[in-house]
């Protein structure tokens, strides 16, 4: 007798329920679209947030050569700028292009093949498990500049704060942007008056100082190749920047009607927003003087066994002063969006993964959607990704932007050489077009692979700096990730493709079989058993039978004694196994079976048994799960399992006991189920076999 256990589910549906609301129907997914003021929040909010470490990193590794190579640093944030403004353009071209939300893999595979298009989407999935990784990290390391105290607890603030994010996002798009949206203001408001304000003072000749700066830096003597090497680390450092610029592409089908012309608007929005607050704090980092270090004992003076001050820390100390009410503000809405940011990965990469699941390269269930429309499986397995990685590397956001921006900076290079191709194919097909039509499709075309060419130009060269001087640093690992995730996502492919050829229909197909059998395994003589039976009379099968194992010929005996005196309308067949074997003797006996009355279809009844505590699961034996597990791959063979609810199963239904089958239809009296609140009665069966229909 199989079982299955299921603990009260009133309890675990009302926390379900509590955590992420009341499931939506499919007809409501119109309303969960976004508007571009709900959008930004949603899309841009690890573009935007990426301002508050991007230049902190691109001054830490200056500094590493002493506080003279910080004269570098207007002319490295100029050239991210420059690529920030390039890649918007670009991408404003891929969204025109390709609505659909394929994004850069979209574009790959469609222009540049299958094993690129693979490479694209192995490396944004990477990238958003990092995205997520580094934003958490970030976030945690501007809580603990403004507590201290919270030092020790790291790890456990980044993975709380995971999970977090990930009960959010699982209540639905539309209740995620509301949530981050204020924050999300609250960080563009208040840096933005920061930035200003900083600067204002500078105008008037009282420019703010942080405190760092009273701190000299140790620097290495380094020469010239070893100049260009640090000045290209500390501009690929710069590049973290432009992480996210892509998840608008890949989200299109989520903003409301026109779908293009909001995500392109959303898209333009989000690169102004964060050219500005990217050179903003640039500025006021060189103004202050803000000194940070790779590592804090390199600052003459400073206490190496506190905690070094973010940059965004110390900019806002010095303008606002340490501890004033704007210096608390300015670090709440930073750590908020930091920790926010995660949110772009958790859009980005469930929609990638649902359609990676729909062109079969990665698992279907990635292509479900939950309760609240989202597809949920993809957001539990980033969360649990991200854990991982954070647990791994500590929460150190050093360590970790080492490995940030490969993936994405793959992904752009092969999606504009995709984009390249795209427009080319256009220019060419134009020719086959009427004068009118090719005229508007050429200039389309030019204009848009003038500005994907620029793209893939310096993409390009950002990927091979980035390559050259992170690669020892850690970068190595993404470049050995990458491409064993991709050859897992053909693997997967293979796979589907060789299911589909062996389940396709084909002509030489032949239908019916010779008989049918129903057998009911048969341990003892019990209600469960007499429903078994009945369900199996009801199906009016050509021959019905029942079957038992005799691992103890006592218990044979017996059993033929109850079938005879319950006068049980079908033959019971006994079958001996001494070496206490079960599924092999039915096996065994369908064998015979079949080669005595012909290729048979055999019908396999299992009773089982529903229960409501977990611990029942441990008391019972589970045989029959085992049988049908094994007799499933006995070929023309099927398996019925016909449940019987224990009392306990009350606590999954409502309703205890069942009335024993047949008597309904043999016009006996039934017992009625207990209703809430009055005392249960159990139906009592006559004696005497279930009357035939």
């Amino acid at each position: 007798m199989a079982n299955d256990s299921r603990e009260s589910a009133d309890a675990p549906q009302v926390a379900k329920r509590i955590l992420l609301g009341e499931p939506l129907s499919t007809e409501k997914a119109n309303e969960q679209l976004l508007p571009k003021r709900m959008a930004l929040p949603i899309f841009a909010s690890d573009a935007l947030s990426s301002v508050a470490y991007g230049p902190q990193e691109m001054l830490m590794t200056l500094g590493l050569g002493g506080l003279a190579f910080l004269t570098f640093a207007p002319w490295v944030a100029a050239a991210v700028v420059l690529l920030l403004i390039v890649i918007v353009l670009s991408y404003r071209k891929l969204i025109q292009a390709y609505p659909s939300g394929g994004g850069d893999y979209e574009v790959a595979s469609k222009n540049l093949g299958e094993i690129p298009g693979v490479v694209v989407a192995a490396a944004l999935l990477v990238d958003y498990i990092l995205t997520v990784s580094v934003s958490i990290a970030s976030g945690v390391d501007n809580i603990i500049s403004a507590v201290p105290q919270l030092d020790p607890w790291r790890v456990e603030l980044a993975v709380g704060f995971v999970i977090l994010i990930v009960v959010v996002n699982l209540r639905g798009v539309r209740e995620a942007s509301t949530f981050f949206a204020v924050p999300t203001y609250i960080f563009i408001g208040s840096v933005g008056v920061m930035i200003v304000t900083g600067l204002v003072r500078t105008f008037l000749g009282n420019a703010p100082v942080a405190e760092s700066a009273q701190y000299a830096m140790h620097g290495d003597q380094l020469a010239n190749a070893a100049v260009i090497l640090l000045v290209l680390r500390a501009f690929s450092s710069g590049c973290s920047a432009l992480t996210g610029v892509e998840a608008v592409s890949n989200g299109v089908q989520a903003f409301r009607i026109p779908k293009i012309g909001n995500a392109q608007k959303t898209l333009a929005m989000m690169g102004g927003i964060a050219i500005l607050l990217f050179a903003g704090l640039t500025a006021l980092g060189l103004i202050t003087n803000v000194h940070y270090a790779e590592n804090p004992c390199d600052l003459v003076g400073f206490d190496c066994k506190l905690p070094q001050q973010s940059l965004m820390a110390q900019i806002a100390s010095a303008v606002f002063g340490a501890g004033s009410l704007p210096f608390f503000i300015i670090q709440a809405a930073t750590a908020c969006v930091l920790l926010l940011a995660a949110n772009t990965a958790f859009n980005g990469f469930p929609l990638l993964g649902a359609v990676l699941a729909r062109d079969g390269y990665a698992p279907k269930a990635m292509n479900t959607r939950g309760d609240r429309l989202v597809f949920s499986n993809g957001m539990i397995l980033l969360g649990v990704a991200a854990v991982a990685v954070l647990v791994v590397f500590q929460a150190n956001l050093t360590a970790l932007i080492q490995l940030y921006i490969i993936g994405v900076f793959v992904s752009f290079s092969l999606g504009q050489l995709g984009m390249v191709r795209h427009w080319r194919d256009m220019l060419r097909d134009a020719r086959t077009k009427t004068p009118a039509e090719a005229a508007a499709d050429r200039r389309t075309a030019r204009t848009g692979l003038a500005i994907n060419s620029l793209g893939a130009a310096m993409t390009i060269s950002v990927l091979v700096i980035v390559t050259i001087t992170k690669f020892t640093h850690g970068a190595w690992m993404v470049f050995l990730a990458i491409p064993l995730l991709a050859l897992l996502m053909m693997g997967v492919k293979r796979y589907y493709r060789d299911v589909e050829h062996e389940i396709a229909v084909d002509d030489t197909t032949h239908f019916g079989s010779e008989g049918d059998v129903a057998i009911i395994l048969v341990s003892r003589l019990q209600k469960p058993v007499i429903k078994a039976i009945d369900y199996a009379i009801a199906a009016n099968h050509q021959k019905t039978v029942a079957l038992h194992v005799a691992a103890n010929p006592e218990d044979g005996v017996q059993l033929q004694k109850d079938w005879q005196q319950h006068r049980i309308p079908i033959p019971l067949v006994i079958v001996e196994s001494p070496f206490r074997h079960y599924a092999a003797p039915v096996e065994q006996y369908i064998k015979k079976y079949r080669d005595k009355h012909g290729p048979a279809v055999v019908t396999v009844y299992l009773p089982q048994y529903i229960v409501g505590h977990w611990w029942e699961s441990i008391l019972h034996n589970r045989r029959a799960r085992r049988m049908a597990n094994q007799l499933m791959l006995v070929h023309g063979v099927t398996i019925t399992l016909v449940p019987w609810l224990l009392d306990s199963s009350e606590l999954i239904y409502g309703r205890r006991s069942r009335p024993v089958p047949g008597q309904q239809r043999a016009g006996r009296p039934i017992a009625s189920y207990a209703k809430a609140g009055a005392p249960s009665r159990r139906a009592q069966r006559p004696a005497g076999p279930p009357e035939q229909d």
